[in-house]
């Protein structure tokens, strides 16, 4: 009851402020930020700004509205467990300090799938450069000049022009783009070229149409694993919650009173912070097989 009151007495403090034009996530927002620009590793900034660029990035109302929402159920589960308010403080401060790390979760899957649609885009459109020019190094030219890339593949696409006139071929380009992006439609593609190149193969259409036709199927066979995949999520958040309610039907069988003097022993209390440690680690690793290799093939 006390967690109850102190939890409503918050939610009204934050929600009055915030209404007041005070902005409490704004504060939280630039706390954030500060220890993120300190401690991000490099990889990390640059995806993020990437993703804050396609309007992806979590504003900072939706961030304090994640973090209320794991405080909310850390409390309550954690209350419901052990009957402690310090043990209730602890477990919220450990659900909150989580979020960095879901966040960078979220900002690589967004990333990824960005980069996989980005790769497709630069595939297909070098090949229907080709039907014109049949000139690799022309093809990338036109597809740098057509607008349909953006950064990081732009820049990218120019080191391989660069590259090629450089060598006066165009092997330590692919090389160069395969290295960075190690696909196998892209794969696949340079080694088509290469071989156009060096052999100067003729009536080609056929071949690039077959592999056009690859990388639709492809890509729809990504985009159907990205929608099993979100459904799983769901799937698995909802099991993985309401595991711990389990408690709750423990509590029911023997008593709350019976359950609250048990807590008592030491043993008991080690049992059950073992089992609220471990099924919170089973919804992290769910998070990050969700978030992980989206887009990839």
């Amino acid at each position: 009851m006390e967690f109850l009151i102190v939890g409503l007495i918050l939610i009204f403090i934050v929600l009055y402020r915030s209404s007041n034009g005070v902005g409490v996530y704004n504060f939280i927002s630039k706390e954030a930020e500060g220890l993120y620009n300190k401690y991000a590793p490099y990889s990390f900034k640059s995806m993020r700004e990437k993703i804050k660029e396609l309007g992806l990035e979590y504003t900072p109302r939706q961030y304090l509205t994640q973090i209320l929402l794991f405080s909310g159920i850390a409390g309550v589960v954690s209350y419901m467990y052990f009957y402690d308010l310090i043990v209730v403080i602890i477990y919220i401060v450990l659900a909150i300090s989580v979020i960095p790390y879901i966040t960078y979760l979220r900002c690589k899957r967004q990333y990824s799938e960005y980069i996989f649609e980005q790769v497709q885009v630069y595939c297909t459109n070098t090949i229907l450069e080709f039907a014109t020019t049949n000139a690799f190094v022309k093809s990338l030219e036109g597809v740098v000049s057509s607008g349909v890339l953006e950064e990081p593949i732009l820049s990218d696409v120019k080191t391989m022009i660069a590259l090629s006139y450089e060598k006066g071929d165009v092997y330590d380009s692919i090389k160069y783009f395969d290295s960075k992006y190690p696909y196998y439609m892209v794969k696949n593609m340079h080694q088509l070229f290469l071989q156009v190149t060096k052999e100067g193969a003729k009536n080609t259409g056929e071949t690039f149409d077959n592999m056009l036709n690859d990388i639709d199927m492809l890509v729809e066979g990504v985009y159907r694993d990205r929608m099993d995949r979100s459904n799983f999520h769901k799937q698995f958040l909802t099991y993985g919650i309401a595991l711990y309610g389990l408690i709750m039907l423990i509590q029911l069988l023997i008593g709350v009173s019976t359950y609250i003097s048990m807590l008592d022993q030491f043993f008991v209390k080690i049992i059950i912070h073992a089992i609220v440690i471990i099924n919170s680690l089973f919804l992290l690793s769910g998070e990050k097989y969700y978030n992980e290799n989206v887009g990839a093939e």
